[in-house]
Parts: C-alpha cells; sequence; structure tokens
C-alpha cells in the first residue's frame, strides 16, 4: 500500500505530504484545485511519462517521492523481480521510490537508495498501484483489452496454457523465418550461393592457422632490423669473447681472474667461495657467447623472404578487414558460410523438412488453441454472471451484459490465441446486445468498470487501486452504490478515489480536501485531513455547493452516519 507520497514543484503543488491510511480514502476539492496533479504525480512515480510542462513554472525540476508497504506474494513476485535488478528488499516489506525530473529533460529514479532507468520504475509500480481513471475507461471501449480482462479472471490454469502455447508460437515463427530464408526467389538464392563459395574458397585459400599473425609479425620486425641485429650481436660476441687482436676478452679476464683466486683459495674458506663464484659465472658467460654467436651467423637479411611475409601479412590483414578481427574469427566466420552453404545446397530437403516441423507445431498450437477456448468460455459465464450482479447493486438491474468467446482460426495465430473476446452490453430489457462502444454511456461505463474492478479484485495482488473521477455521469442512488462498492473492494485493497459526489465521499474511512490558495502572487496547493465539523462541511459543499442549505446539511449528517 501507499504508506506517504510527497511532492514538490509539481505544477501548482510547491510542497505537500500526504500521509495515506489503508481501507478507503477519497480527495476532494474544487474543479482546478490540483487533485488530478496529485494523481499525475503518483503516475510520474510510477514510471509513466512525464512533460517539462507539468514542472511548476520558475523551478527547475520537480521532485515526487512514495513510500509503499507489500506483503510477500507468490503472485505478486515483487521480491524477485526487485532482487533481478540488484535492489536489496527490505525486512519490512517496504520500498522508497522517488523520482526527479528537470527541464532538460533528465531523469533521475532511485528505489530503496538504487538509481534505476524508468523502464525499471515502470516494472515496479505496476506491481504496487492500479490507477484508473475516467479516461482510463476508454479501454474498455477497445475490444483488444478485453481478452487480457477475461484472461486474468480466467486464473493460473489458462495462464499455464498460455504459456505453453506462446512457447511454442515462438517456435512456428522461428521455423517460418527459415522457411522464407531458403524458399526465397532463384537469384537471390544463386547469388547467395555464389557469395558462400568465393568467401569459402577464399579463406581456405589462404590456408590460415591461429597464430600464424602473430609470427609473421615478429619475424618482418626482424628482418626489417637485420643488420642491426647483426651488428649487436657480433660486437657481444667480440667484447666477451675476444678477437684475433691483443685485446684480451671479458672471458680472458674472468679466467685470469679465476686462476688467481684459485692459487690462494686453501688459505680461506671464503676465498674459495669467491672462486666457485667466478667459475659458475664463466661457465655462465661461455653459454651466452655461444648463443650469441650462434644467433649473430643464423642471421641474415633475404629481401626475398621479407617480400613474402609483407605479402602475407597483407593478405592477412585483408581477410580481417572482410571477415573478423582475429585469425578465430575469420576461420569461424568459414565454418558458418559453409553450414549456411551446406543448407541452402540442402533447401529442397530442408524445406520439406520445415514445412513438416511447422505443420506439427500448429496442430499442437490448435490444440492448445482449443483447451485457451473452453477455459475462456468457462471463466466468461462466471464473468458475466458476477458483473451482472454487480450492476444490479449499481442500480442497473435491467443491463444484460455478455462475454463473447468467439474462435477465429482462419485468421491465424495471435499472441492469445484464435480467440476474439468482446464485452456486449445492452442497458435495457429486450434491446440487442452491442460493443460497449457502441451503447454504454460515461456513466454505464464506469459503473461496468467498477463492477470488473470488482470481480478482479479478489485476485488482484496489486494492493493499492486509484480510482480518478470514475463517478463522472453518475448520480443519485447509484453514486451511492458506488461508494458502497469502492469501500467492500477496500476491505481486500487499499482504495484512493478521487470524486465530486457526497454519496462517495461519505463513506471513506479517510477523506482529504485539496484546495488552492494565492500566496505571494502565486497559487498553491494545499491537502487538509478532514475530520468532525470540517469534513461535515465539504459534504455539504458537494451537495448543494457554496450555499448551504437545511437539506443538504441534514442529508450531509445523514450520509456520514451511513458511511
Amino acid at each position: 500500500m501507499l504508506v506517504q507520497l510527497e511532492v514538490e514543484n509539481v505544477a501548482i503543488i510547491e510542497k505537500i505530504t500526504i500521509p495515506m491510511q489503508e481501507g478507503f480514502t477519497v480527495l476532494t476539492g474544487e474543479t482546478g484545485a490540483g487533485k488530478s496533479i496529485i494523481i499525475d504525480s503518483l503516475n510520474a512515480l510510477l514510471g509513466s511519462r512525464v512533460s517539462r510542462e507539468l514542472i511548476r513554472s520558475g523551478a527547475e525540476k520537480a521532485f515526487v517521492q512514495g513510500l509503499f508497504s507489500y506483503a510477500s506474494d507468490k503472485s505478486n513476485k515483487l521480491d524477485e523481480l526487485l532482487d533481478s535488478m540488484g535492489i536489496e528488499p527490505q525486512e519490512d516489506k517496504s520500498i522508497l521510490i522517488s523520482r526527479t525530473f528537470t527541464e532538460s529533460g533528465k531523469n533521475i529514479c532511485r528505489v530503496n537508495g538504487t538509481m534505476v532507468t524508468v523502464g525499471m520504475l515502470k516494472e515496479i509500480g505496476q506491481r504496487l498501484v492500479d490507477i484508473h481513471g475516467q479516461h482510463d475507461n476508454q479501454s474498455l471501449l477497445r475490444a483488444e483489452t478485453h481478452i487480457e480482462l477475461l484472461d486474468s479472471f480466467a486464473g493460473e490454469k489458462l495462464a499455464a496454457e498460455k504459456a505453453e502455447y506462446r512457447a511454442l508460437l515462438r517456435e512456428l515463427n522461428s521455423l517460418k523465418g527459415k522457411l522464407k530464408a531458403l524458399a526465397g526467389n532463384d537469384k537471390e538464392r544463386e547469388r547467395t550461393l555464389d557469395m558462400l563459395r568465393y568467401q569459402i574458397d577464399e579463406i581456405e585459400a589462404a590456408r590460415l592457422y591461429i597464430g600464424e599473425d602473430i609470427e609473421l609479425d615478429n619475424k618482418s620486425r626482424i628482418l626489417a632490423h637485420a643488420e642491426d641485429i647483426i651488428s649487436a650481436f657480433s660486437n657481444a660476441y667480440t667484447w666477451l669473447y675476444g678477437d684475433d687482436g691483443e685485446n684480451e676478452s671479458a672471458l680472458d679476464k674472468i679466467g685470469l681472474s679465476l686462476e688467481a683466486i684459485r692459487k690462494i683459495e686453501d688459505l680461506n674458506p671464503e676465498y674459495k667461495n669467491i672462486g666457485d663464484a667466478l667459475e659458475d659465472i664463466n661457465e655462465k658467460l661461455s653459454d651466452i657467447t655461444r648463443e650469441i654467436r650462434i644467433i649473430r651467423d643464423r642471421t641474415e637479411y633475404d629481401p626475398q623472404l621479407h617480400k613474402h611475409i609483407e605479402e602475407r601479412i597483407s593478405l592477412i590483414q585483408g581477410l580481417k578487414r572482410k571477415y573478423g578481427e582475429t585469425m578465430e574469427d575469420i576461420l569461424k566466420y568459414c565454418k558458418d558460410a559453409k553450414k549456411r552453404l551446406d543448407e541452402i545446397e540442402r533447401s529442397e530437403e530442408l524445406i520439406v523438412q520445415f514445412k513438416k516441423e511447422i505443420e506439427e507445431v500448429e496442430k499442437k498450437l490448435h490444440k492448445h488453441c482449443e483447451i485457451m477456448n473452453k477455459l475462456r468460455k468457462d471463466a466468461a459465464k462466471k464473468l458475466e454472471d458476477g458483473i451482472l450482479n454487480e450492476l444490479k447493486d449499481l442500480e442497473m438491474p435491467r443491463t444484460q451484459f455478455e462475454v463473447s468467446v468467439v474462435s477465429c482460426p482462419e485468421e491465424g495465430f495471435t499472441e492469445n490465441g484464435t480467440d476474439k473476446v468482446e464485452f456486449l452490453f445492452s442497458p435495457n430489457m429486450g434491446e440487442p446486445l452491442k460493443p460497449l462502444s457502441k451503447i454504454a454511456s460515461g456513466g454505464e461505463m464506469s459503473r461496468v468498470m467498477l463492477a470488473i474492478k470488482t470481480i478482479l479484485a479478489d485476485i488482484d495482488a496489486i494492493p493499492t487501486l486509484v480510482f480518478d473521477e470514475i463517478d463522472t455521469g453518475v448520480s443519485g442512488k447509484a453514486a451511492s452504490k458506488l461508494g458502497e462498492k469502492l469501500k467492500t473492494v477496500a476491505k481486500g485493497h487499499q482504495v484512493i478515489c478521487i470524486t465530486h459526489h457526497a454519496q462517495i465521499a461519505s463513506q471513506a474511512n479517510t477523506h482529504y480536501l485539496i484546495e488552492k490558495e494565492e500566496k505571494s502572487g502565486r497559487t498553491l496547493t494545499l491537502v487538509k485531513k478532514l475530520e468532525g465539523a470540517d469534513r461535515e462541511n465539504e459534504i455539504i459543499r458537494l451537495l448543494s455547493g457554496e450555499h448551504a442549505t437545511e437539506a443538504a446539511k441534514k442529508l450531509a449528517r445523514e450520509l456520514l452516519v451511513q458511511g
């Protein structure tokens, strides 16, 4: 549930904090006082798009923050969702959500202190709050939404069936994609075959092996500096081993040093250690000198070899530009091209195979569609009965309502199967059932929507339901029934409702007044919790406007007592 809502610099709201309670809460106030701005702020907090125009004039940014609490629920799976987003669930099952949006269009969203995207915010919000307003009634006019409402009512068995069906549908689409790729026109097919053969031949003709490019680079570098290498090793050899001249080499001098030390090594163990060390150095230096001579003698500059290596390097670089950044990439490309070539060359065989697989998957899909159709029809009858009972309570006893479920396999598979679901409605006995969009008035639509919400509330895991002026077009006794229905729904959910009806407001557990005042030449929205005489005065205003009559005062007291 929503525990507290804070709004800052949104439209005419400078800064307000609204603590929320369990049960049924109403917000009332004159038109333009800021009731809908509060709903807009809550929508923003739950991931909806926001306009820069929503930021209060003169402010650089707006801020909305909400504290929510929830209960662990397998159907809600909120803990799992938070964990998947890297947000650690709190032990007390609380969620603190904030969103800052600026004039430049920048959004900063946080959940329990962790920064999230607007998309992540929306995913979380969908599990916390369901906002339904007068404009949302338009969703009932779109037949495509009816199947989702029915499926929600049908429960887990249909949900499981639909999940299996959708997995098969993905498989079908994949097979159809492969078939389409194989069954292209002949010219395109031949062009593809020619291209693949050329690419495979080009790579295979190069006779590449992994690591060759590194070896070639090393060889090229040595050949390019052959003179420097020969000179360096020749000098080193001369200095270490000597030449034909009279100059003594390093080895000669170490040998003489060793000879001198050996003559007196018996006098002191320390001298012998020095002699042993010199002998070790002499041996190691002899080995190094030998290696230097070998490298010097085998190093030579071969212009033909250098040219061949450079051409090979150029060839490999050309292949890398075409087929991948590494030797592994090039060889993998060749392997994949061979596989693709084989598939196309065997296309007739594969086309037959794919067609057979498609036929088998379609049979399975039709079977699932038959099962879903039966489950939907069973659920439709129960949903019809439930909604008709609810509509009777809402002063629409002669209304006819039907959930039409028609299978249309000839139109192909959709995400929901082959069924078409539509809510049909007739406000008066004897009149034919027609789609809601063609027959229902605004007030009737509001009551149908509330009836559906009431039915679905029992299976709805979302803890908070918000109704924004869904009482538009409703008056009198029907408004009282609306209030009763909202209060009934509030037994299992937190219900927040914006209303202009005294009959609805009087039944709430908690009542807030949204009003505006001028301060320093600016209009501000204020929120006040109403109790006692203040609440009675607001109910009177809703009944009779600014001029309270004795009849309105008496009726207000009666409504509050009944509520």
